[in-house]
């Protein structure tokens, strides 16, 4: 059977449909219901579950596979600590804006001002040989359905031999006159896994907490918490192996470089708002305001690495990532 060259052009074009890049690629993401999966190498490493009060990526891996976030209150895990039910794998919300809390905004809190962050729509979800991305909108909304916020937040995933990088772009358009307070109880944050947690004798004895926090100032220990820095580093020992969490905090971002919300219970938060509170001068006002349709844009990279921060060179790695993003 003769077929004709326009007829061959047009049964390529079907099999491009059928089979796309995205079968084939080492980065996967794509929506399953309520939740975005990322897949590396065939091998699941999160999911960005969309469900209400907020989204939050669920749960960080290393790249040798160990889990660096803490499970609870997702799942179960012996020896985790079971309080601030709210701190979820990675998150970003704020504890106050516009009086309503989109951050302690757990189903289980009796208060009256607990926001929701609902999803609009996916926008994106593409794979890729070296990294793969998501693009979503959502909505902050008070209890009463007043619309505060839209937020339109990108998430790269990239491969690396021995990394694991997650790099986060959120632009934050007011619908109404919208005031991000000053109150520490924010922004961009992860829950470590316990082993990341400075030792406690109040904590218990397993899994070992092994935790240590360092700044780009040098700075360590419980004293990162409130201070200013363009880093800060979290390492531990995870079933044999010494890990670290870094989060960079852009140059260009508001504010930079960023104060940090830095406990030694596993809690380490980016927050470029709680002046007051870190500076422990009531005078002081770090709040923000935004008029409607009024934009603010805030970018940071979480790096899941080998060793500590010096034997990861955290410092040149954030270096580069300056360089990078525009």
């Amino acid at each position: 059977m003769h077929i004709h060259r326009s007829m061959l052009g047009m049964l390529a074009l079907v099999g491009m449909s059928i089979c796309p890049m995205d079968l084939t690629a080492q980065v996967d993401i794509r929506q399953d219901g309520e939740k975005i999966s990322i897949s590396i190498d065939g091998k699941h490493e999160s999911d960005l579950y969309l469900a209400k009060p907020k989204p939050f990526l669920h749960p960080l891996r290393s790249a040798s596979g160990k889990i660096v976030s803490r499970l609870y209150p997702m799942e179960n895990r012996e020896g985790e600590m079971k309080d601030h039910i709210h701190h979820q794998g990675l998150w970003y919300t704020h504890g106050n804006v516009n009086g309503i809390d989109f951050w302690g905004n757990h189903p289980s809190f009796k208060k009256d001002n607990l926001g929701i962050v609902e999803l609009i729509a996916v926008d994106q979800t593409k794979g890729g040989a070296k990294s793969g991305s998501l693009s979503a909108r959502f909505a902050w909304k008070s209890p009463k359905g007043e619309l505060l916020v839209e937020e339109k937040r990108t998430m790269v995933f990239h491969k690396h031999p021995t990394m694991r990088i997650i790099d986060f772009d959120v632009e934050l358009t007011a619908k109404a006159d919208a005031n991000f307070g000053d109150t520490k109880e924010g922004t961009f944050a992860i829950r470590t896994a316990p082993e990341f947690e400075l030792p406690d004798a109040k904590r218990p004895a397993e899994p070992k907490r092994t935790g240590r926090m360092v700044n780009s100032n040098g700075e360590e220990g419980k004293s990162i918490w409130g201070k200013r820095a363009a880093w800060a580093d979290y390492s531990a020992i995870v079933d044999g192996e010494k890990l670290g969490i870094a989060i960079f905090d852009h140059p260009k971002n508001p504010r930079h470089p960023t104060y940090w919300h830095a406990r030694d219970y596993g809690l380490f938060a980016v927050n470029p708002f709680g002046v007051h509170d870190f500076e422990n001068n009531k005078s002081l006002d770090g709040s923000l305001k935004l008029a409607p349709g009024q934009k603010v844009r805030f970018r940071y990279r979480v790096i899941i690495h080998p060793g500590d921060e010096k034997e990861a060179n955290v410092a040149k790695l954030y270096k580069d990532y300056g360089k990078q993003v525009k």
